[in-house]
């Protein structure tokens, strides 16, 4: 028996064989499902490869070609087919032994030889699938079911909202108000219920430095009732689309679809999910060329998971693993025990000195609760003032999304590692508390 991998490659060869130019819009329907398949397949295993960037725009491109014929019909599809081996060029050094990538690049060239299409020739830009009439507004037949408050409303009091965020360094913000300041390189899972899965992948901010930021963050809303569709949303680095991968902007063809839309608030910096059929918000912004991410969810949404006694990691919900947790205490201990400290000279250096990185910082956040020593924190590891922004739009995310205002600053940095739980409470001591372990954290990273 061949391996699944050389089963499916076979499958997906196969089935280009055997279609004629006559077969094309049927031809294309196959490699659409196909596609999907693999970009399912892609989603779990590839981080850098952008191949489902490719098969949505050629996707939402090819879709408004299909309802013309003769000769309109076979240059909007050439033209749509060069559009897309370009995109597929342009991601393949990312893309080595992904099998949607392969995949794709073998149907491209057996579309273009049954359609006769030239190599050379014009591209076009993508284009967005347009949305039906109503995608705008709330549908007026659309099912109590998928309007989360006014369905909760029916059997208790107003629902507890939770929120739970991430950025800079990065910096988490658990839906228990837990602070903490993490590693997490590579994928790590924000939330996963029975709703809905957030990832992120996080990268470092220099070659070779520890400090790392997100690069990626992929969000898939499951299927729900007659509510909506699966959908996925992905972003990258320089690239935050107003759109789920399949090019839509809402939740599919259901009668609650328009409870699950995308909102774009800032072409390229800013968007905005709403879920209402989970009451649920989500704000995903681009500062710099880092990502940040934040969440209102209700409580109810936030525990809905199928075993709770096996429920895997779950940052938001759980904060990042104890090996993964920066322990200041630790670092403050071996500082004492150093009693020096100095520049280094690799790649994660800052030119900012704590009095700089403290000016910088008070100019957004002037008060010095933990989002102001997460600043600091990022400058001096950084030296990128990007990362000011990102902590100063993480709590203008707080304030628009936390439920009790009482909690939006935080001053103690609850840490659940070991038994205790020692943190400097004023601000003053913990910015000089911060400046020490940056200080030891440079040092360590240089000395051979």
């Amino acid at each position: 028996m061949k391996p699944t991998r050389a089963r499916v490659v076979v499958k997906a060869r196969a089935g280009w064989m055997g279609m004629g130019r006559g077969a094309g819009p049927k031809a294309l329907g196959l490699f659409k499902i196909l596609t999907v398949f693999l970009c399912t397949f892609h989603t779990a295993f590839s981080s850098s490869c952008r191949i489902m960037k490719c098969n949505s725009e050629f996707w939402s491109t090819a879709s408004n070609s299909h309802h013309n014929t003769g000769a309109e019909d076979s240059v909007e599809v050439c033209t749509a087919l060069r559009t897309y081996a370009h995109c597929t060029r342009r991601t393949a050094r990312f893309c080595r032994g992904d099998l949607a990538y392969h995949s794709a690049v073998h149907g491209i060239d057996d579309l273009m030889s049954q359609h006769n299409c030239s190599k050379e020739g014009p591209t076009s830009q993508p284009r967005v699938r347009t949305p039906p009439p109503w995608d705008s507004q709330e549908r007026s037949d659309s099912p109590e079911i998928c309007h989360y408050e006014k369905n909760f409303h029916r059997h208790s009091a107003t629902p507890n909202y939770t929120h739970c965020g991430l950025f800079g360094d990065p910096h988490l913000r658990t839906f228990t108000d837990t602070f903490q300041t993490c590693k997490i390189q590579g994928a790590w899972p924000l939330i996963d219920n029975n709703y809905l899965n957030v990832q992120v992948t996080n990268t470092p901010v220099h070659p070779g430095s520890t400090a790392t930021a997100t690069s990626k963050i992929t969000i898939i809303f499951k299927n729900f009732q007659e509510c909506v569709d699966q959908k996925v949303y992905q972003a990258e680095m320089d690239e935050l689309p107003a759109a789920f991968v399949d090019g839509s902007k809402n939740g599919g063809d259901k009668s609650g679809a328009n409870s699950l839309k995308i909102i774009e608030k800032v072409a390229g910096q800013h968007i905005e999910i709403q879920a209402k059929y989970i009451g649920t918000t989500i704000v995903v912004r681009q500062v710099g060329r880092y990502l940040t991410f934040a969440v209102r969810m209700p409580e109810e949404v936030v525990n809905a998971v199928e075993d709770k006694e096996n429920q895997g990691l779950y940052l938001c919900l759980q904060g990042c693993p104890q090996n993964q947790q920066i322990d200041f205490r630790t670092f403050h201990s071996q500082t004492s025990e150093t009693g020096s400290r100095r520049h280094g000279t690799g790649s994660s250096v800052s030119s900012f000195t704590p009095q700089m990185a403290g000016a910088k910082c008070k100019e957004k956040l002037p008060v010095e609760d933990l989002y102001f020593q997460s600043c600091v924190f990022d400058l001096l590891t950084t030296g990128d003032v990007n990362f000011t922004l990102a902590a100063y739009y993480a709590f203008e995310d707080v304030k628009s999304l936390h439920s009790n205002k009482d909690k939006l600053h935080l001053y103690e940095r609850k840490m659940d590692i070991g038994s205790g739980s020692a943190t400097p409470k004023s601000g003053l001591g913990m910015t000089m508390f911060l400046v020490v372990f940056v200080y030891l954290f440079q040092c360590c990273t240089v000395l051979p």
